[in-house]
């Protein structure tokens, strides 16, 4: 039986399709995984997104914590990705964003830039701020 589908729509330069019994992303290693909720297909992308990216990358979220952080990020450590007394300024920067839109942060000590895109993967936990160094 062929799946009919709903609704297509495009996240972080992936595809997100509705199918019978949840969400399916065309970019995901398995063709036939199909995610329970929009959410879950969103998060996967953005994971993703950040894995995808040479340099350092990571989600940071409204406590200021790294949801995700990549390869890069890891190899580097965490504070020295992303300082912790610059996470808020970098997240009240992410809140002044249209979703979708995105602007960058320069961590002085460092010279690093940092692009900040805000996003709101999952409704029930707000936005968050999807990074990546660009120097």
């Amino acid at each position: 039986m062929a799946q009919s589908i709903g609704v297509v729509c495009g996240f972080l330069g992936g595809t997100i399709i509705s199918v019978e019994g949840g969400y399916r992303v065309l970019q995901h290693p398995r063709p036939d995984h199909i995610f329970a909720r929009i959410s879950d297909a969103r998060w996967f992308l953005a994971i993703t997104w950040c894995d995808q990216w040479p340099a350092s990358a990571g989600i940071l979220n409204h406590e200021g914590d790294l949801s995700f952080q990549n390869e890069a990020a890891l190899a580097m450590g965490e504070t020295i990705f992303l300082p912790p007394n610059h996470r808020k300024k970098i997240f009240e920067r992410c809140l002044s964003l249209d979703l979708g839109e995105s602007t960058t942060y320069t961590i002085q000590s460092q010279y690093n830039r940092i692009e900040i895109l805000g996003l709101q993967v999952d409704p029930r936990y707000g936005r968050v701020a999807v990074l990546r160094s660009i120097d």
